[in-house]
């Protein structure tokens, strides 16, 4: 006769890690990190370095200052600072990147616990304290390094402001879809080359680490209301699409576990809200972008979210309320 061992749940166990899933989606970033270098020059690389450096660097203190066991062993502060990094112009000041660092660590992830405890994508809300308090530097956009004729830092305007002012036509001062595409345009470090956040997005579902249903409902929604909007111009909302930070947000941190939704229709609906903030900022609001905002607001609903998707277990049964109760 056999003995029975009983344990409490998990019953099923997975081989995947915390650090794994985050070296693969550091592995996913590579491409659009390489790509920013091109495109923007060494500097870019630095940025990246810096808040890499910092995000780590406070993990490591906070861990040692409340007396806990350090946890920059996941890669989880490394993919925070690259995603910080990837959400910043070229040409913003170290120092700023080091006070983003701090918020998005010590305030967003560590005051609430560590990693799987934050509300909100830590590189968001980093990005949007900087947004807002250095809202000058936050917006100083550069050209790509193929359009500067001598100069070193040559500022442009962004694809997205550019569209603010669609009448029905199409600015000529606009890049090409091609050019959109491959990157060569004003933006944030990590959100110009769509085609490099595209094959990293590709990998990651390739490698089962984020599913597809955040990143298609999320650009999907976008597109549907940008046509509309646009009465079916498929040149407008193509350039919708590819500006800004819209497909780097929909791949690597709508899908962050900790602050999406964990069942399919809690994806959706999680990924539809996403799309329709963002597209209501778009249109409508002064700031061009919306991305950020959209996913922060979104993450603050996810445990409402789940409430309402959370699937009911076998065999349960809805609690009968008293007649008394009834009455009254």
């Amino acid at each position: 006769m056999k003995n029975l061992t009983v344990s409490p749940s998990p019953h099923v166990r997975s081989s995947e890690t915390v650090s794994g899933i985050m070296l693969d989606v550091i592995i996913a970033l590579v491409p659009a990190l390489i790509a920013s270098v091109v495109i923007f020059g060494f500097r870019a690389a630095l940025i990246t370095a810096v808040c890499i450096g910092c995000c780590v660097l406070f993990e490591f203190l906070w861990g040692k200052i409340m007396k806990k066991e350090t946890t920059i062993g996941d890669f989880s502060a490394v993919v925070t600072g690259i995603l910080l990094a990837f959400n910043l112009p070229v040409s913003i000041p170290l120092w700023m990147c080091v006070v983003g660092c701090f918020f998005a660590i010590i305030v967003v992830k560590q005051f609430f616990g560590g990693i799987g405890q934050n509300f909100v994508n830590p590189a968001i809300g980093g990005r949007i304290v900087m947004l807002v308090s250095f809202s000058s530097a936050m917006t100083r956009w550069t050209e790509p390094l193929v359009w500067q004729k001598g100069v070193d830092a040559a500022t442009t305007a962004t694809p997205l402001s550019v569209l603010k002012g669609y009448d029905g036509t199409l600015s000529s001062s606009l890049p090409s879809l091609w050019h959109m595409l491959i990157g060569v345009r004003g933006g944030c470090i990590g959100e110009v080359c769509a085609l490099a956040l595209l094959a990293g997005g590709v990998y990651l579902i390739a490698r089962k680490v984020i599913k597809p249903v955040i990143p298609l409902c999320f650009i999907g929604t976008v597109a549907v209301i940008m046509l509309i909007a646009s009465k079916g111009d498929l040149e407008f909302t193509a350039y919708q699409i590819l500006s800004g930070g819209l497909i780097l947000g929909a791949f690597f941190m709508a899908t962050d576990y900790s602050t999406s939704p964990i069942t399919f229709w809690g994806k959706v609906i999680f990924a539809v809200g996403c799309g329709i903030i963002t597209s209501v900022i778009r249109l409508y609001a002064n700031l061009p972008e919306g991305v950020s905002y959209s996913i922060i607001i979104m993450n603050i609903l996810v445990p409402h979210i789940e409430a309402i998707t959370r699937p009911k277990p076998f065999g349960e049964e809805k609690e009968k309320k008293n007649k008394k109760e009834e009455a009254a």
